[in-house]
């Protein structure tokens, strides 16, 4: 489809979910640079069904495609996608459990009317090939006696892409009215096949036929299994088959185990008695480069759906100080040894920004004001130290209510000529409302394609703003002297150096802004930004262009805002520098305008 066709299409699916004028994309092309520059807008921090959270790939490309994001990076929990860490065994043998310090509960609920349930955790019987103990379930009534399972930090929640689940059971009151159940609460989906959005679930009931059946009411799926009564039978359930036996047009793949529960039903007053025990959780292909190939053929799959979203492979590394990994290949980093748990150390942190840039990626520093440098004079020192923080390339910026204080935080590195990419958060693990949640910032970049090579490129450069999807959905450019300056740096001994803005799509009543702050390398003796800004109505512009002069002294650097009609910032680019002699480190080969 091409750009303006697309366009079209798009400006409907927008408007039912959330109003802030036209979608983001313009289209650029997925392959090769043919050297001119495109607005290519991106969510740059996603989590889907590798990760924790209840949200699928096709939930989060569906948002894509109705706001017309371009890119969409995957960024699941590195220590996730691999299951590093992870529970695979439960022995049943109490409420909580413990594996090398980490805890495995069990939460007893009941469902419907029972006039008598219970759990306990016996000696005998259990499984033959299990020590400890087991759990055994009885209930009589109308409903279900569960047990939902959960572990530390989320230690089972993951891909169900290549799961086995397997479980003894001893059925010893079993029949149609009698039944185990084995529940499992998968990834929330966009509508599809006739079925409205929402979270999949897929319920085994054990006990009371002969053979395997598969039936689906909506979003919950059953399946009928048959045990035999009196002896231990090892069960094995594989959900992904069974989400495609149940939902052929389903991704089934693309699914979290978001929730395990297990429970004694009876109906009609039937006496219900089981006993479980040796519950395992093997996961087949999560060892170094297999767990990306896992994700790409789920990504392959979902293209096929979604063709206009580009998709691309990244991590966010999470062991230590969250930092997002864009690359053209990335690697799950060797985590063998070491337990699940996040080392905050600044030394790990700037370890791992080294080994990214060793495999010729770009690392991003993530929500940066949670966690060890909580507010902007931590942040701002950590930068200004050093090699900032390992050099990190990228900083999230746009991060709903800390925006002013890290629009502060940029301004203070700008002020020391400190070069890296301010971007907009998106961090979300549900892909249900991208416009409405807390992060929801989209980057856009001009790049000469939405190839990866381009991409990184332009990050690298600093050609980057962000916007705020539910205000505003335009692009916005700085030129000097006609080349895309926005990231770049100007060396120029000229009194006043021309500046255009360019901004679409700018909300009616707005105002387009220029912060400009002086260069004067203060360090973090000084930690003001030492900035002025003028502005212009969004009623003013000539064909949404800003032409002005800017008196660059011994040193100055730049930045634009668009605000909406309240005053409240929508959408930021990134600083353009000009400059009357090159900082200590000189600027960056990719950042450097022609003068």
């Amino acid at each position: 489809m091409s750009p303006v066709g697309r366009r079209a299409v798009l400006l409907g699916a927008a408007a039912a979910i959330g109003t802030a004028g036209l979608p983001l994309s313009t289209k650029a092309a997925p392959g090769p640079s043919s050297g001119a520059l495109s607005p290519v807008t991106m969510a740059m921090h996603l989590h889907a069904s590798f990760s924790e959270g209840v949200g699928s790939m096709a939930g989060h490309l569906d948002q894509a495609t109705k706001l017309g994001v371009d890119v969409v990076w995957w960024t699941d929990h590195d220590f996730r996608l691999m299951a590093h860490g992870y529970r695979t065994a439960v022995g049943f043998d109490g409420m909580e459990e413990t594996q090398d310090g980490r805890w495995w509960r069990w939460a007893e609920a009941k469902q419907g009317t029972l006039g008598e349930a219970s759990g306990r955790f016996v000696a005998e019987p259990r499984s033959p090939d299990e020590p400890g103990k087991a759990l055994a379930l009885k209930a009589s009534g109308d409903g279900t006696l569960w047990y939902t399972a959960s572990a530390w930090n989320s230690t089972y929640n993951t891909s169900l892409a290549d799961t086995t689940l397997s479980l003894d059971v001893l059925a010893e009151q079993v029949g149609p009215d009698a039944q185990l159940v084995v529940d499992v609460l998968a990834s929330h989906h966009p509508a599809t096949g006739g079925r409205p959005a929402g979270q999949y679930r897929v319920e085994y009931r054990i006990g009371g036929v002969n053979e395997v059946q598969h039936s689906a009411n909506g979003l919950v799926g059953t399946v009928r299994l048959p045990v035999p009564r009196g002896r231990w039978t090892r069960l094995e359930f594989t959900p992904v088959q069974d989400i495609a036996a149940l939902w052929p047009d389903l991704n089934a793949a693309d699914n979290s185990l978001l929730q395990l529960r297990i429970g004694v039903r009876s109906a009609r007053n039937t006496p219900s008695e089981f006993v479980v025990d040796r519950l395992r959780i093997a996961r087949a292909r999560r060892a170094g480069d297999d767990a990306l190939a896992l994700r790409q053929e789920i990504m392959d799959r979902n293209a096929k759906r979604f063709p206009d979203v580009v998709q691309r492979s990244a991590l966010e590394v999470s062991l230590t100080r969250h930092l997002n990994w864009f690359g053209e290949k990335v690697v799950l980093p060797d985590y063998s040894g070491k337990p699940p748990v996040k080392d905050p150390s600044e030394a790990l942190a700037k370890q791992m920004v080294a080994f990214i840039h060793s495999h010729g990626g770009l690392a991003s520093y993530n929500h940066p004001l949670e966690g060890e440098l909580n507010t902007p004079q931590k942040l701002a020192e950590a930068l200004l130290a050093g090699s900032g923080l390992g050099g990190v390339d990228i900083v999230e910026i746009g991060c709903g209510m800390a925006l002013p204080k890290l629009l502060h935080v940029l301004d203070v590195s700008a002020r020391n000529a400190l070069f890296f990419t301010g971007t907009g958060v998106s961090d979300d693990h549900a892909g249900k409302d991208w416009v409405n949640q807390k992060t929801n910032w989209i980057t856009g970049v001009w790049a000469g394609s939405a190839g990866t090579a381009d991409l990184l490129g332009s990050l690298r450069a600093g050609r980057a703003w962000f916007t705020d999807p539910k205000r505003w959905r335009g692009s916005l450019e700085a030129t000097v002297n006609g080349a895309s300056a926005m990231g770049g740096g100007l060396l120029s001994s000229a009194k006043k150096v021309p500046l255009t803005v360019t901004v679409t799509d700018a909300p009616a009543d707005g105002r387009v802004e220029l912060v400009t702050g002086v260069v004067d390398y203060a360090g973090a003796g000084q930690l003001d930004p030492a900035t002025t800004s003028r502005s212009v109505r969004v009623s003013e512009l000539t064909g949404g262009r800003w032409n002005l002069d800017v008196e660059p002294g011994e040193g100055s650097f730049v930045r634009s805002v668009v605000r909406d009609g309240a005053g409240e910032v929508v959408g930021v680019g990134n600083p353009t520098w000009l400059l009357s002699r090159p900082p200590a480190g000189g600027v960056p080969r990719e950042r450097a305008l022609p003068g």
